[in-house]
Protein backbone atom coordinates (compact mmCIF):
# COMPACT_ATOMS: atom_id res chain seq x y z
CA UNK A 1 0.00 0.00 0.00
CA UNK A 2 1.18 3.54 -0.85
CA UNK A 3 1.77 6.43 1.29
CA UNK A 4 2.47 9.66 1.09
CA UNK A 5 4.23 12.22 3.80
CA UNK A 6 6.15 15.48 4.00
CA UNK A 7 9.67 15.40 3.41
CA UNK A 8 11.64 17.94 4.84
CA UNK A 9 15.34 18.60 3.92
CA UNK A 10 17.46 20.95 6.39
CA UNK A 11 20.99 22.36 6.09
CA UNK A 12 22.60 21.05 9.05
CA UNK A 13 20.08 21.28 11.34
CA UNK A 14 17.49 18.86 10.93
CA UNK A 15 18.34 16.61 14.55
CA UNK A 16 17.29 20.07 16.24
CA UNK A 17 14.71 20.91 13.78
CA UNK A 18 12.82 17.29 14.25
CA UNK A 19 13.44 17.29 18.18
CA UNK A 20 11.80 20.51 18.56
CA UNK A 21 8.72 19.44 16.17
CA UNK A 22 8.83 16.27 18.32
CA UNK A 23 8.38 18.42 21.70
CA UNK A 24 5.59 20.58 19.85
CA UNK A 25 3.50 17.99 18.35
CA UNK A 26 4.01 14.53 20.90
CA UNK A 27 5.12 11.01 18.59
CA UNK A 28 7.97 9.09 18.65
CA UNK A 29 11.11 10.19 16.95
CA UNK A 30 13.75 8.07 14.66
CA UNK A 31 17.05 9.76 13.65
CA UNK A 32 20.03 8.14 11.64
CA UNK A 33 23.38 9.96 11.53
CA UNK A 34 24.73 9.53 7.69
CA UNK A 35 27.77 8.20 9.82
CA UNK A 36 25.41 4.95 10.87
CA UNK A 37 24.71 3.84 7.60
CA UNK A 38 27.11 2.12 4.50
CA UNK A 39 26.17 5.33 2.62
CA UNK A 40 28.74 7.08 4.72
CA UNK A 41 31.31 5.92 1.56
CA UNK A 42 29.87 7.70 -1.09
CA UNK A 43 30.33 11.55 1.27
CA UNK A 44 32.85 13.27 2.86
CA UNK A 45 33.55 13.31 6.58
CA UNK A 46 32.20 16.17 7.06
CA UNK A 47 29.04 15.13 6.58
CA UNK A 48 29.16 11.97 8.10
CA UNK A 49 27.31 13.70 11.85
CA UNK A 50 24.45 14.73 9.23
CA UNK A 51 20.99 13.30 9.72
CA UNK A 52 20.60 10.72 6.51
CA UNK A 53 16.84 10.11 7.96
CA UNK A 54 14.58 11.29 10.39
CA UNK A 55 11.11 10.46 11.25
CA UNK A 56 8.54 12.17 13.27
CA UNK A 57 5.46 9.32 13.82
CA UNK A 58 2.55 9.06 15.78
CA UNK A 59 -1.24 8.02 15.55
CA UNK A 60 -2.15 11.41 13.14
CA UNK A 61 1.61 12.72 12.08
CA UNK A 62 4.02 11.21 9.97
CA UNK A 63 6.97 13.93 9.00
CA UNK A 64 10.52 12.85 7.15
CA UNK A 65 13.28 14.74 6.58
CA UNK A 66 17.10 14.79 5.71
CA UNK A 67 20.08 17.07 6.36
CA UNK A 68 21.27 18.39 2.81
CA UNK A 69 23.65 16.04 1.27
CA UNK A 70 24.04 17.65 -2.12
CA UNK A 71 26.54 20.59 -1.59
CA UNK A 72 28.13 21.99 -3.34
CA UNK A 73 26.56 19.85 -6.53
CA UNK A 74 23.45 21.21 -5.50
CA UNK A 75 22.98 24.11 -2.87
CA UNK A 76 19.64 24.55 -0.73
CA UNK A 77 17.43 27.24 -2.53
CA UNK A 78 13.66 28.09 -0.90
CA UNK A 79 11.52 25.67 -2.70
CA UNK A 80 13.72 22.91 -3.07
CA UNK A 81 13.83 22.06 0.53
CA UNK A 82 10.51 20.08 0.60
CA UNK A 83 9.47 16.69 -1.09
CA UNK A 84 6.43 14.44 -1.20
CA UNK A 85 8.15 11.06 0.67
CA UNK A 86 6.01 8.27 -1.83
CA UNK A 87 6.41 4.78 0.38
CA UNK A 88 5.54 1.58 -0.40
CA UNK A 89 6.66 -1.89 -0.09
CA UNK A 90 7.80 -3.99 -3.71
CA UNK A 91 9.31 -2.18 -7.01
CA UNK A 92 6.86 -3.14 -9.05
CA UNK A 93 4.02 -1.08 -6.54
CA UNK A 94 6.67 2.02 -6.85
CA UNK A 95 7.52 1.76 -10.51
CA UNK A 96 3.93 1.96 -11.99
CA UNK A 97 3.73 5.50 -9.91
CA UNK A 98 7.14 6.27 -10.50
CA UNK A 99 6.72 6.32 -14.41
CA UNK A 100 3.54 8.12 -14.79
CA UNK A 101 4.62 11.16 -12.43
CA UNK A 102 8.04 11.27 -14.06
CA UNK A 103 6.23 12.26 -17.48
CA UNK A 104 7.71 15.69 -18.22
CA UNK A 105 9.92 15.71 -15.50
CA UNK A 106 13.49 16.93 -14.92
CA UNK A 107 15.86 14.59 -16.34
CA UNK A 108 19.02 16.38 -14.73
CA UNK A 109 21.51 14.19 -13.14
CA UNK A 110 21.75 16.42 -10.04
CA UNK A 111 17.93 15.80 -9.61
CA UNK A 112 16.66 13.06 -10.82
CA UNK A 113 17.47 9.38 -10.21
CA UNK A 114 15.82 6.46 -11.71
CA UNK A 115 14.09 3.94 -9.09
CA UNK A 116 16.56 1.27 -8.13
CA UNK A 117 18.13 -0.68 -5.32
CA UNK A 118 19.90 1.26 -1.87
CA UNK A 119 21.15 -0.05 1.17
CA UNK A 120 18.43 0.49 2.98
CA UNK A 121 15.61 -0.69 0.04
CA UNK A 122 14.66 0.67 -3.29
CA UNK A 123 15.39 4.76 -3.30
CA UNK A 124 14.48 6.87 -6.70
CA UNK A 125 13.74 11.01 -7.06
CA UNK A 126 13.01 13.15 -9.55
CA UNK A 127 11.52 17.11 -9.60
CA UNK A 128 8.20 16.55 -11.95
CA UNK A 129 7.17 18.94 -14.65
CA UNK A 130 5.19 21.28 -11.91
CA UNK A 131 8.26 21.70 -10.28
CA UNK A 132 7.57 19.25 -6.82
CA UNK A 133 10.17 17.30 -5.71
CA UNK A 134 9.18 13.34 -5.14
CA UNK A 135 11.06 11.24 -3.24
CA UNK A 136 10.37 7.14 -3.47
CA UNK A 137 11.27 4.78 -1.02
CA UNK A 138 10.38 1.27 -1.36
CA UNK A 139 11.22 -1.54 1.65
CA UNK A 140 12.31 -4.62 -0.45
CA UNK A 141 15.08 -4.17 -2.86
CA UNK A 142 14.58 -5.33 -6.48
CA UNK A 143 15.42 -9.36 -6.93
CA UNK A 144 18.19 -9.34 -9.78
CA UNK A 145 17.73 -12.27 -11.87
Amino acid sequence: MLHTTPFLLFDGNCAEAMSFYQNCLGGQLTLTKLSDTPMKEQFPVEKHGRIIYANLKNNEIDISATDWMASPRLEPIQGNTFSIYLTGETYDELKTVFDKLAVGADKDKRTFMELNNAPFGIYGQFTDKYKVSWIFKGNKQVEKK
